[in-house]
């Protein structure tokens, strides 16, 4: 089962998940996605918690997040280490989902980094439970098919990349044409002048006397 939480830190809000035990930890580290964060506990057991973000959230890369946000993920993940809710002043350490390095002599749920230099830390000092709460009352509890999840947002990028290379394409045929019409004005450009139409006459009056 994953646990689904909104943060209503920042508008539009956020959704922030978590597995329920070590099981769903590792089933979420083959299933997450490029743009989550993933938060933990420096060197204690806790939850794994993800941030998830849409296109529709643009509220920073994943080392520029708005503190607020940050600091609910961090207060979820202190809540749900058995250790780190005890003790005052932990570090909450949070890295991007690409960054996650799992190997296969590591145990179920343990995880390392490709890059340590990815990795940022935020100290929380004590338990809010202004902000745990809040995050509680949000809950829901779903089962989830990972991989018919995948499936269907592997279809959804295909279908919104072709929609980008039509519009693309439509883009570029309107430009050409808008080429075209102006090099056309500009071979035509002067062939109505006053003294072109002069002219003209001039040419109409003599064939009239031949």
């Amino acid at each position: 089962m994953v646990l689904f939480f909104t943060s209503n830190a920042v508008s539009p809000p956020v959704s922030i998940y978590m597995g329920r035990d070590k099981v769903e930890n590792e089933e979420l580290l083959r299933y997450g996605l490029p743009t989550d964060v993933w938060f933990h506990v420096d060197k204690l057991s806790s939850a794994h918690v993800y941030l998830r973000q849409t296109d529709e959230q643009p509220h920073g890369e994943w080392d520029a997040l708005p503190a607020a946000l940050v600091n609910d993920a961090a207060q979820l993940v202190k809540a749900n280490s058995i250790e780190g809710n005890k003790k005052d002043s932990i570090t909450i350490i949070y890295t991007p989902f690409t960054n996650l390095k799992k190997t296969g002599d590591m145990a179920v749920g343990q995880v390392s980094f490709h890059n340590d230099k990815k990795v940022k830390r935020v100290k929380i000092s004590t338990r809010d439970n202004a902000i745990v709460n809040r995050l509680n009352k949000t809950k829901v509890e779903k089962e989830v098919d990972h991989e018919a999840e995948r499936q269907e947002r592997l279809r959804a990028e295909g279908r919104k990349k072709k929609a980008e290379a039509i519009e693309r394409d439509r883009a570029a045929s309107e430009q050409k044409a808008q080429w075209a019409q102006q090099k056309a004005d500009r071979t035509y450009e002067g062939m109505f002048t006053e003294e072109a139409i002069e002219g003209a006459k001039e040419d109409w009056s003599d064939d009239d006397f031949m």
